[in-house]
């Protein structure tokens, strides 16, 4: 009976075990591609995401906003920092199982976490988020997101799923055929690219 139960657990488990190897292939791929752009092509693609960012009411009318340290030539969103000095922008610290926010409040203020990224040394963000800039690796025109795959922000995006969050990367990160997913990946609202916006 212990056996039965066993091969029961382990079948109704391989459908994730192969979405998470797809992933991961998926994964490796695009970030290889992601990793030569250049510093320029970086700050030029960056800009024309925060330029249609801009035009957006959910961003305008948003008082705190959770964007991210980018590494590895992710999207860089930093610049609006400093060209939105009256919002909050709040940056994610990761603990062993889980991410928590906290607000920027200089680059004096910031140390590498547990993950070797830089993360805000000031209080625990316990107010409301109106806005979620998610980065990923991989996103998908149904705004699917693989993301770096220890599955911090889909904890994280599950507990606050009422919040609008909002992908962004660049085109070619951005699929036109659905990309392999799982229950536990959360969905973005919209994604953005320096080319388009879905969603």
């Amino acid at each position: 009976m212990l056996f039965d139960s066993q091969i029961h657990d382990f079948l109704s488990w391989l459908p994730w075990i192969r979405v998470r190897r797809e992933q991961r292939a998926l994964r490796s791929l695009v970030e290889q591609r992601r990793r030569i752009m250049t510093k320029e092509q970086v700050e030029e693609e960056s800009a024309h995401i925060i330029s249609q960012l801009e035009q957006m009411s959910a961003f305008r009318n948003a008082h705190s906003v959770l964007i991210y340290y980018p590494i590895h030539n992710e999207v860089d969103l930093r610049p609006l920092i400093t060209k939105y000095p009256d919002k909050i922008f709040l940056f994610p610290v990761t603990h062993r199982h889980s991410m928590e926010v906290r607000p920027y409040d200089g680059e004096d203020m910031m140390r590498k976490g547990r993950l070797g990224v830089p993360e805000p040394q000031t209080p625990t963000w316990t107010d409301s988020i109106d806005l979620m800039l998610i980065p990923g690796v991989v996103f998908d025109h149904h705004c699917h997101r693989i993301g770096r795959g220890a599955g911090y922000y889909d904890k994280f995006l599950f507990r606050h799923s009422h919040v609008k969050k909002f992908g962004v990367c660049y085109s070619f990160q951005l699929k036109k055929h659905t990309i392999p997913h799982s229950w536990r990946d959360q969905k973005m609202d919209r994604v953005i690219t320096p080319l388009q916006t879905i969603g």
